[in-house]
């Protein structure tokens, strides 16, 4: 339990050794996008890739081309539903979840909060985060598809565009005084 074998150690080092080199290749080849802030779908891929190095390098029925070959499928189809989902709003929907708007011009969104499973502390949070002490200062916060909490002060606001997309942000003009 303790040691079975010199040779099983040797072949963790090397098919380790292989198999992280492995890795890096196919992060640099997939591109920005497999390492970049992770939604559901990246987490899924993230895990796998995890999952299969742990194989390989646990398992003495897998082979490094059998590792490597799983590494570049798992790589191959995040590239592919990546692809697929910048150009099909409909396959982002599925494959993605879109932003939402938590507070618009100081004022929470209790029924957005409770379906992103928020509390309205959380909320409070970010907003001083962004280094303000005051909501009512805030045009909007917004629950990003990653899962980071985005704040835009009112005077940074400017025509709102930057909040197309996100649900409950159609119409986000500037209330009138």
């Amino acid at each position: 339990m303790w040691f079975d074998s010199w040779s099983d150690l040797g072949r963790i080092l090397v098919l380790g050794t292989a198999a992280y080199l492995t890795v890096i290749v196919v992060l640099r080849i997939s591109g920005k996008r497999t390492l970049a802030q992770l939604n559901v779908f990246d987490f899924v891929v993230t895990v796998a890739l995890g999952s299969i190095l742990a194989t390989a390098l646990l398992s003495s029925t897998v082979s490094w081309a059998d590792g490597a070959t799983a590494f570049g499928l798992i790589a191959a189809l995040q590239f592919v539903i990546a692809w697929i989902s910048s150009r099909w709003r409909g396959a982002r929907r599925i494959l993605t979840s879109e932003p939402v708007l938590l507070l618009s011009h100081g004022v929470m969104r209790p029924d957005e909060l409770r379906r992103a499973r928020l509390a309205e502390s959380e909320v409070l949070q970010a907003i001083r985060s962004s280094g303000s002490g005051d909501p009512s200062d805030i045009a909007a916060v917004v629950l990003e598809t990653n899962g980071k909490i985005s704040v835009i002060s009112t005077e940074k606001l400017g025509d709102g565009s930057a909040l197309a997309g996100v649900v409950g942000a159609d119409g986000h003009a500037r209330p009138e005084a």
